[in-house]
């Protein structure tokens, strides 16, 4: 396994799958398993080095790297930039989403942005199967890369029940919990924008915004003049748990290229209730929970309303959400992935 960051160096996503997935596979008596990322590796993984520097070293030295990789090992890459050449390897690629539609959200410039998408067809070139975390990533990996969809395998992701232990449900009322990075795509605007509704609602309401990004001065200054929104930058799991049973409510209020959104999972887990947008892969965390969770991206109005009803009651219990985060299991995330490699190698 290949990754870019593990979770204990860069927060996110990507790197928080890449290190739980990792963790799954190890468990499983059937496979042997390495993985590289950079920063400080978890027990039994190993690391490119820190992270810092310039990119085209860092792309360097996991481009060299062939350690473990004996013919016939499958080679399961989850960030194009990094990782080395698959020679006589089965490849697997996981899609956690493009790269290049994303920087150019972000504002890049259209040349980085061409360059970051060639780089991604070269690197997915070879690959021998594709994995994605959702349906709507599939049918955007078919459509924007042409892979061929007998190459697509969707495997949900797990989440891990004993980092976020499940808490009671909230009796202080009012406090809404968004953990995103501060991207343009996340939707942090909208929140804010959709906030002044909820707080006539519930005067005392409070908003809480965890995480950092691109985006975030200019989200605090759009959320200046509102003293019940709070901003708190990075913080630790165990802060993370601390908020989420302070919380009534999360909410992910995405716009566009959401694979699936494992931080509603992570909500679930702890008992509390998200509010989604209907973008990309998020509904499937929610829609066999209670699809009233789901509001239309973009739209501030639809989501002051649910957020309203749900600081009024209407919404799942703890024991509701953290029994949905149950049936989302790693073990069988694991084994999905064993099959698929065994369906390579032939093992």
């Amino acid at each position: 396994m290949t990754g870019a960051e593990w979770f204990s160096a860069t927060h996110g996503g990507l790197n928080r799958y890449f290190t739980d997935l990792y963790a799954a596979l190890a468990r499983d008596d059937e496979m042997i398993v390495s993985a590289k990322a950079f920063g400080q590796p978890p027990a039994g993984a190993g690391s490119w080095g820190p992270i810092g520097g310039s990119t085209l070293a860092r792309a360097r030295t996991a481009l060299l790297d062939r350690e473990h990789l004996a013919p016939g090992t499958v080679l399961d890459r989850h960030f194009g930039l990094y990782g080395p050449v698959a020679v006589r390897n089965p490849l697997v690629v996981h899609f956690h989403g493009p790269w290049a539609a994303e920087s150019r959200m972000a504002g890049e410039s259209a040349t980085a942005v061409r360059a970051k998408y060639l780089l991604e067809r070269i690197r997915y070139a070879r690959a021998d199967r594709f994995v994605v975390l959702s349906e709507h990533f599939a049918r955007l990996l078919a459509g924007d890369y042409g892979v061929r969809a007998d190459r697509i395998r969707v495997i949900a992701p797990g989440v891990d029940l004993d980092r976020f232990q499940v808490a009671e449900d909230a009796t202080a009322g009012g406090t809404v919990l968004c953990v995103r990075r501060l991207e343009n795509r996340m939707g942090i605007d909208v929140l804010i924008r959709a906030w002044a509704q909820v707080v006539r609602a519930h005067p005392d309401a409070r908003l809480v915004i965890v995480g950092t990004g691109t985006a975030e001065t200019e989200l605090r200054a759009l959320a200046a003049d509102a003293p019940s929104i709070r901003f708190t930058g990075s913080v630790s799991d165990a802060q993370l748990s601390e908020l989420y049973a302070e919380a009534d409510v999360t909410v992910v209020p995405s716009l566009a290229l959401e694979g699936f959104g494992l931080i509603a999972l992570e909500s679930l887990a702890a008992g509390r209730a998200p509010i989604v947008s209907d973008c990309g892969g998020l509904p499937d965390s929610v829609r066999e929970l209670d699809a009233t969770l789901l509001v239309p991206p973009g739209e501030p109005d639809a989501l002051a309303a649910r957020l309203v009803t749900a600081l009024d009651g209407e919404r799942p219990t703890a024991k509701q959400c953290r029994a949905h985060a149950e049936t989302f299991s790693w073990t069988v995330a694991a084994r999905r992935h064993r099959d698929l490699y065994a369906e390579l190698t032939g093992r």
